[in-house]
C-alpha cells in the first residue's frame, strides 16, 4: 500500500469549495486591489527614476548642442563681418 494518507471526504470538498458568502469575496477582492496598487507603485516609481535620468541627460546634451551653435553662429557672423571689411576697403 501507499505510505501517504487518502484524502478524507471533507478535505476534499473544503478545496473544492470557494468562498462564495458577499465577504469572502469582498476580502479577496481587497487582497486582489492590494497587490495591485502595490505593483504599480513599484512601476511608477521605475517610472519616476528613469524620467529624472532622461531630464538629466537631454539638459547636457542640451547644453552641448547650444554650445555648438554658438560657435556656428560666431563663426558666420565673423565670416561675414570680414567679408564686409573686406569689400569696403577695396
Amino acid at each position: 500500500m501507499s505510505a501517504k494518507k487518502a484524502p478524507t471526504r471533507a478535505k476534499k470538498q473544503a478545496k473544492a469549495t470557494k468562498p462564495t458568502t458577499p465577504t469572502a469575496l469582498a476580502l479577496k477582492a481587497l487582497e486582489r486591489i492590494a497587490k495591485h496598487e502595490k505593483e504599480c507603485g513599484e512601476r511608477w516609481a521605475e517610472c519616476t527614476v528613469e524620467l529624472r535620468e532622461l531630464k538629466e541627460a537631454s539638459k547636457s546634451h542640451a547644453a552641448r548642442w547650444e554650445k555648438l551653435a554658438w560657435l556656428v553662429v560666431g563663426t558666420v557672423l565673423t565670416t561675414a563681418l570680414a567679408g564686409w571689411v573686406t569689400v569696403i576697403l577695396k
